[in-house]
C-alpha cells in the first residue's frame, strides 16, 4: 500500500465506515490483488444496493492478526516469561505488495497491534536484549535501522509506508553507543556516516530560513544564530491509520495546518499529551509545530556530542571541534530558553508567542540523563518529581488528567528509565531506587494478575489498567520488557521481592 492508494475512494470508504474498530487494521492489510485491479472493481460495485463493503474487503484482503498468540506458562518467572516473549516478538520482512517496509536484518516488533518496528521503542527494547546477552539482534536493529537512513533519509516512525514523511525521537546514536559497550568504541567509526545523514534530516532546513522566515520544517531560528529544533512531518493530511479520528477532528477546528500538528505530535512519540495543547482541555487546541521540545534538543545534543566524538577518533580536529560547538551552543540554549528558575523546572518553549509552556511533564528529565542540569538545578528537579511526579505505582507523564495517554495518571516505561538513569547521573540515588522499586512492583503485579506486560500503567490506581489513547492498552510488550529487565539487573535486590502496593 502506498500514499496513492491511502488517497483513493476504497480507502476512504472503510476507513470512515468503522469496517474495523481500529483504523490501524486497515493500512496493515494485504491485498490479495493488484490495488489498480480492488479499487476498480469496487467503482463498478459500489452503487450496487447488494453490495457489502465489509465483504468486499474480506474478499480482496488478508487481515492481519495481532501480535498476542503467545499462551503464558505461570512456571515462568517474569524473566524467563520475557526472554521466552523475544522469539514471539522477532521478525524479518521480505518485500511485498503491504505496507510494511521490508528490512535486510532481523528485529523486535513492541506487540499487540504493532506489528513493525518503532524508532524510539527499539533503543528501550535493545535494553533487555542486552539483559539477555542477544547482542546479534541488537546489531541487527542498528543495521536496520543505518539502513532506512541511507536508503530513505532517516528512520521513519515504523517501517510501513504510510509513516514516511515523519521520524520518531532520535535515538540511533544511544543504540550505536549501546552496540560499541559490546563491539567497542571503534564501531562508532562504522556507523559515523549513517549519523551524519540523520543529523543532516534534522538540521537541513537551515538554509532555508531568514529574516523573514523563522522556522522550516524542523529548525527553529530564535534570535541572530540562535537554532533549536521542534517535530515536524512532510504532511499535512490525516493519518493513513488514524484517518477517521483525525478528519473529525479537523472538522472542529479551523486550524489549517492541525493535520501536521497532529503527526508532528506523533513524530514525537507523545501521541498525544498535553504538552502539544494550547488549552489543555481542548485537543483542537493541539499546535506541536509551534514548540521547541526540551527532549528533542537534549537528544540532538547528544548526537552533536557523539559526532565530536566520533571526528575525534578519526583524528579529525576541526570537524571534532564544530561539533562540540554546536553541542556547546545547544545547552546553552536550552538553558536559556526551557530553564525556569522560579519553578526549578524544564519546561517545553512556544517559540510563536516566545514564552515557556506551562505544562509539567519528565520530558525535562531528559536534561539529566544526559547530563546537561547543573547539580543545583537537578536537585530542584528531583524536588518536583518527588512531590508530585512520584505516584504509588511510579511516575506521572505529565500532571494534567486530561483522556490522552501520555498524561496522567498513566506512566510509561521508557521515561522511568531516562529518569532513573538521570537521577543517578547527579548521585539522587535514595530517589531513583525508590522509582525504581514502585515501577517494578507495579510491572510484577500486574503480570501476576493477567499474565501481561503492557505498553502503559496507571500508577495512580494500580488494579486499574491504564487508558486513554485512539486505542486499548496493548500487551507484549517491547519497551516495558526491556526496561523491566534493565532495572531487575540494575537493582537486583528489588527485583527479588515485591514490594506492596
Amino acid at each position: 500500500m502506498n500514499q496513492h492508494f491511502f488517497n483513493s475512494t476504497l480507502f476512504k470508504d472503510v476507513q470512515v465506515n468503522n469496517i474495523f474498530a481500529d483504523g490501524k487494521t486497515f493500512v496493515d492489510c494485504t491485498p490479495k490483488y493488484d490495488l489498480t485491479f480492488i479499487e476498480e472493481d469496487y467503482q463498478a460495485q459500489k452503487n450496487n444496493p447488494a453490495f457489502s463493503l465489509e465483504k468486499f474487503v474480506e474478499e480482496n484482503f488478508e487481515i492481519p492478526a495481532a501480535v498476542d498468540s503467545y499462551s503464558i506458562n505461570k512456571k515462568y518467572s517474569i524473566e524467563e516469561h520475557i526472554n521466552n516473549l523475544w522469539t514471539v516478538l522477532e521478525r524479518i520482512t521480505t518485500p511485498t505488495n503491504h505496507s510494511l517496509i521490508p528490512l535486510p536484518y532481523s528485529y523486535i516488533v513492541p506487540g499487540g497491534r504493532f506489528r513493525e518496528i518503532y524508532y524510539w521503542d527499539s533503543y528501550f527494547t535493545m535494553l533487555g536484549l542486552a539483559a539477555s546477552f542477544n547482542i546479534n539482534l541488537i546489531e541487527n536493529m542498528v543495521n536496520n535501522f543505518a539502513h532506512l537512513i541511507n536508503t530513505i533519509g532517516y528512520i521513519p516512525n515504523g517501517n510501513r509506508t504510510y509513516y514516511i514523511g515523519r521520524s520518531q525521537p532520535p535515538f540511533f546514536t544511544l543504540m550505536v553507543k549501546l552496540l560499541a559497550k559490546f563491539k567497542g568504541e571503534n564501531i562508532l567509526l562504522d556507523y559515523s556516516s549513517a549519523i551524519e545523514k540523520e543529523y543532516s534530516f534534522w538540521q537541513d532546513s537551515i538554509t532555508e530560513i531568514d529574516k523573514n522566515n523563522t522556522a522550516d520544517k524542523r529548525v527553529v531560528k530564535l534570535n541572530n544564530h540562535e537554532y533549536l529544533n521542534r517535530y515536524w512531518d512532510e504532511h499535512n493530511t490525516p493519518r493513513p491509520e488514524s484517518y477517521k479520528e483525525d478528519i473529525e477532528l479537523a472538522h472542529t477546528s479551523t486550524d489549517t495546518e492541525i493535520y501536521r500538528h497532529i503527526r508532528a505530535a506523533a513524530e514525537s512519540g507523545w501521541d498525544f499529551s498535553t504538552r502539544w495543547f494550547a488549552d489543555e482541555n481542548n485537543f483542537t487546541s493541539i499546535h506541536t509545530t509551534a514548540i521547541i521540545p526540551v527532549d528533542l534538543n537534549c537528544l540532538l545534543y547528544h548526537m552533536e556530542e557523539t559526532l565530536a566524538e566520533i571526528y575525534k577518533k578519526a583524528d579529525n580536529t576541526i570537524q571534532a571541534e564544530i561539533y562540540a560547538q554546536k553541542a556547546f551552543q545547544r545547552k546553552q540554549l536550552i538553558q536559556q530558553y526551557c530553564w525556569n528558575e522560579e519553578k526549578g523546572f524544564y519546561f517545553d518553549y512556544d517559540f510563536i508567542k516566545k514564552q515557556q509552556k506551562d505544562v509539567y511533564s519528565l520530558a525535562a528529565l531528559f536534561t539529566l540523563f544526559f547530563k546537561i542540569a547543573t547539580t543545583e538545578q537537578a536537585k530542584s528537579i528531583a524536588a518536583v518529581v518527588e512531590k508530585n511526579f512520584l505516584k504509588e505505582g511510579g511516575l506521572l507523564t505529565t500532571l494534567q488528567t486530561s483522556g490522552q495517554q501520555w498524561d496522567a495518571p498513566n506512566g510509561w516505561a521508557p521515561l522511568h528509565y531516562i529518569t532513573i538513569k538521570g537521577l543517578e547521573n547527579y548521585g539522587l540515588q535514595h530517589l531513583a531506587e525508590t522509582i525504581a522499586g514502585r515501577w517494578i512492583t507495579l510491572n510484577k503485579t500486574v503480570f501476576e494478575r493477567s499474565g501481561k506486560l503492557m505498553e502503559k500503567y496507571n500508577v495512580v490506581d494500580t488494579d486499574l489498567e491504564a487508558g486513554g489513547g485512539e486505542y486499548p492498552g496493548q500487551d507484549g510488550f517491547g519497551w516495558t520488557n526491556g526496561v523491566l529487565l534493565n532495572l531487575m539487573n540494575s537493582y537486583p535486590h528489588l527485583a527479588s521481592i515485591t514490594q506492596k502496593l
